[in-house]
């Protein structure tokens, strides 16, 4: 995978040395089509599209919840869910993999380019270039802005984390591994087989 870009940095350019400024939308606006911007801390973080291993976990469990949790098939319903959804938050632009309000709080997806309305949870995928990111700063400003749950998925560890916001700090809710089936917060209403979110590992020849 390619390395990130962090605007915030000093950089050399052709036109001379461009110093530390804040980061601006329209510097999101401005990245490739296939890099995805964040702003956080003032900084302009971007990275390419992720792999394939997240790509799959991203999609599976967004999947596994779409059903049960936001049609009401075999499920509550009561929730609405968007990848990759462009989260505005004070200073902060945020993209978290998958993302979901409760209805009671937002009715109806409006038909916007990004968010104000912080969603009640959020996923991230791990990815080695982004795990430090998800885990300290994301998990920072999403605790600030009151989202209740987190789960952290790392297709290549195989494990799912689930926190919940608790006085302001996260509390760990527990951690599954490999093939586990898991009833996790707020979605404890489905049985959960993680093995589904995880490609196939590569057999011996």
């Amino acid at each position: 995978m390619m390395q990130g870009l962090e605007v915030g940095e000093e950089r050399h350019t052709g036109m001379g040395q461009e110093t530390k400024r804040p980061a601006t939308y329209e510097d999101l606006v401005a990245l490739p089509e296939h890099w995805v911007g964040q702003i956080i801390d003032g900084e302009l973080i971007a990275q390419p599209r992720p792999a394939i291993r997240h790509a799959r976990a991203t999609s599976r469990l967004g999947g596994e919840l779409y059903s049960p949790f936001e049609r009401g098939r075999g499920g509550p319903g009561g929730w609405s869910f968007l990848d990759e959804p462009e989260l505005h938050l004070g200073e902060d632009v945020l993209v978290p993999d998958l993302a979901g309000w409760r209805r009671e709080r937002m009715p109806e997806v409006p038909d916007t380019s990004f968010f104000t309305l912080p969603p009640d949870w959020v996923c991230e995928v791990l990815s080695p270039s982004t795990a430090s990111l998800d885990r300290s700063r994301k998990k920072r400003i999403y605790a600030r802005e009151g989202i209740g749950h987190v789960w952290l998925v790392d297709p290549q560890a195989r494990t799912l984390e689930v926190y919940r916001l608790s006085g302001g700090k996260w509390v760990e809710q527990g951690t599954w591994t490999g093939d586990e089936r898991v009833r996790a917060e707020p979605f404890e209403a489905l049985e959960l087989e993680l093995g589904v979110l995880w490609l196939a590992e590569a057999k011996a020849p």
